[in-house]
């Protein structure tokens, strides 16, 4: 079983800034790709950013220089760190990673998410 935990999410005024983590755990083999996905209401789930094993990170257009991600292998955790942010940058965020498990298993998995409000 594996899960993935995401924080840090919550409400901040337009060019403020918020870091999100998300927490994998379980029976974990190796974590290869993970990356932040957002969804807002009544529109389709978009990437907002990938970061390999090694640390190579792309971002969405509309985040570039505004949003870092970054991961701590053994930890087995992912991070987004948010600044100047906007009020389209309002949605659910959510994180992905693919795993193989310790039984062999590879996939993708996901968080539940956490809601980021940007609004004065």
């Amino acid at each position: 079983q594996v899960q993935l935990v995401e924080s840090g999410g919550g409400l901040v005024q337009p060019g403020g800034s918020l870091r999100l983590s998300c927490a994998a755990s379980g029976s974990i083999g190796i974590i290869t790709a993970m990356g932040w996905y957002r969804q807002a209401p009544e529109k389709q789930r978009e990437l907002v950013a990938t970061i390999t094993r090694d640390g190579v990170a792309d971002y969405a257009d509309s985040v570039k220089g505004r949003f870092t991600i970054s991961r701590d292998n053994a930890k087995n955790t992912m991070y987004l760190q948010m600044n100047s942010l906007k009020p389209e940058d309002t949605a659910r965020y959510s994180c992905n990673a693919h795993i193989r498990t310790i039984w062999g298993r590879e996939d993708n998995f996901w968080g539940q998410g956490t809601q980021v409000t940007v609004s004065s």
